[in-house]
């Protein structure tokens, strides 16, 4: 083989391999936010705004959210929503839903506090929306990780009402695959 024939195979090889990483990632299944990137700080208005707790100074209004590549099979779509560092360590469910339907490909602004296009399962406050963070000051910043699962249930497959453990146990089985983003919130 000639030299110019070498060096041309080994050029298209290389410029192969370089995009292979691209053309996998755009099928990735993936979860992504208008309003903080992978992360990133989230705003004081999504902080959440418990009357009496001094520590929930926002306005309780949950960020838009995205998310593109559902895989394939998928039915329905569940949400959560976890402090880990939460309770001393002990994780804080922030939002438990479920019920998605699989033509839904996000949700605007504040949809997930007013329980919009969903079914609500039972945080730790005890409610089916969303709970924004309320980290004592002392605690430093918290990481909150929205996880998006894809599901092989019908979105009314599920009863209201079940706690992140208790959607976990029915899902088990059922998942197609996951996305997740964190915003982090807290003093620094």
């Amino acid at each position: 083989m000639s030299p110019c024939k070498t060096l041309l195979k080994t050029a298209v090889a290389v410029t192969l391999t370089a995009w292979l990483p691209f053309a996998s990632a755009a099928n990735i299944f993936t979860l992504s936010s208008p309003n903080f990137k992978d992360g990133e700080m989230l705003a004081q208005k999504f902080a959440g705004n418990i009357k009496g707790n001094a520590f929930c100074t926002g306005e309780n209004i949950s960020p838009a959210l995205n998310w593109e590549n559902i895989p394939a099979g998928t039915k329905s779509l569940a949400l959560t929503l976890v402090d880990p560092e939460g309770r001393g360590g002990l994780g804080v469910n922030h939002l438990v839903a479920y019920g998605i339907p699989v033509d839904t490909h996000g949700f605007a602004q504040n949809d997930l506090s007013t329980g919009k296009g969903f079914v609500g399962g039972k945080s730790t406050q005890g409610n089916g929306h969303y709970n924004g963070p309320c980290p004592p000051v002392s605690a430093g910043v918290h990481h909150y990780t929205f996880t998006l699962i894809a599901t092989d249930l019908a979105p009314q497959a599920l009863p209201a009402g079940l706690t992140r453990e208790q959607l976990f146990e029915k899902l088990e089985g059922h998942s197609k695959g996951a996305a997740g983003i964190i915003g982090r919130f807290g003093n620094k």
